[in-house]
């Protein structure tokens, strides 16, 4: 996208766009010469002039003359309209917004779209996560999981592969040799304070296509929260019934903090 373009995305016209970049390159200089300049007819030069004036972006500074606003501080302006308006806009539809007893599932297509939701949920995130991830996934999130460990949050991490031990409740899912291949991919799960979920499989070879669930729906969170406690009774029952050990005083623990997770 080249810089008209972008201007034209922050509220100018085509012809403001080049009439401003055009005394970027030279000022200053009067109607005839910024005609030439811009490409912008001399019929039409003069209209473009007065809008950008009106707005503040260009001053006449000699009789005839005129000269841009230093673009660091067009930038500034911008800067602050934008977020004034945001800020404005939000503030509105939270008020029009009807309440929604349903919430929906959306769908978030791109491996980068995902992991960027995914960091976000975490840094939002104020009581607890639980999370299920892949080795791959893992290397995004790990830093904004610590963090977030860091300031209090709970974490409840099931780990589907070699990745360090770094949280208290943490445990090597037992299957994840071979769930993979069972899955067809690398699943991911990030349940976010009870009110946000992020999961979702993401399909060998086809990863930037694969659809990843993200939705505020309660049942929906329930469901899949629920589902991941069930994951550390998983771990526990296997060492037990198929491996023949007991667990051990750590696990026991986590154990307990688990089945008081309700």
């Amino acid at each position: 996208m080249d810089t008209h373009s972008y201007l034209k995305e922050l509220g100018f016209s085509q012809y403001e766009a080049a009439c401003y970049m055009a005394l970027v390159t030279t000022h200053p200089v009067n109607g005839s010469q910024l005609s030439k300049i811009s490409g912008i007819a001399r019929s039409r030069i003069y209209d473009v002039l007065r809008n950008l004036i009106a707005k503040g972006y260009v001053i006449e500074v000699n009789s005839g003359q005129y000269a841009p606003l230093p673009s660091d501080e067009l930038v500034r302006r911008l800067k602050r309209s934008f977020h004034s308006n945001i800020d404005a806009f939000e503030d509105q539809i939270v008020k029009a917004s009807q309440k929604q007893d349903f919430e929906y599932v959306w769908s978030i297509t791109g491996y980068k779209n995902v992991m960027e939701k995914a960091s976000q949920m975490i840094e939002n995130a104020k009581e607890e996560i639980y999370i299920r991830l892949f080795p791959e996934a893992n290397v995004h999130l790990d830093q904004y999981l610590c963090d977030a460990d860091n300031r209090g949050v709970q974490i409840r991490y099931v780990a589907m592969g070699k990745i360090d031990k770094k949280f208290d409740i943490q445990v090597l899912h037992p299957d994840h040799g071979h769930l993979k291949q069972t899955l067809g991919g690398r699943s991911i799960e990030v349940i976010v304070d009870k009110s946000e979920a992020l999961v979702g499989v993401f399909e060998t070879d086809n990863e930037d296509a694969s659809p990843i669930n993200w939705t505020r729906n309660r049942w929906f969170i329930v469901a899949n929260r629920d589902s991941l406690r069930h994951d550390f009774y998983h771990c526990f029952l296997e060492k037990i019934l198929d491996r023949k050990q007991e667990l051990t005083k750590e696990e026991h623990h986590i154990y307990k903090i688990i089945k008081e997770d309700d």
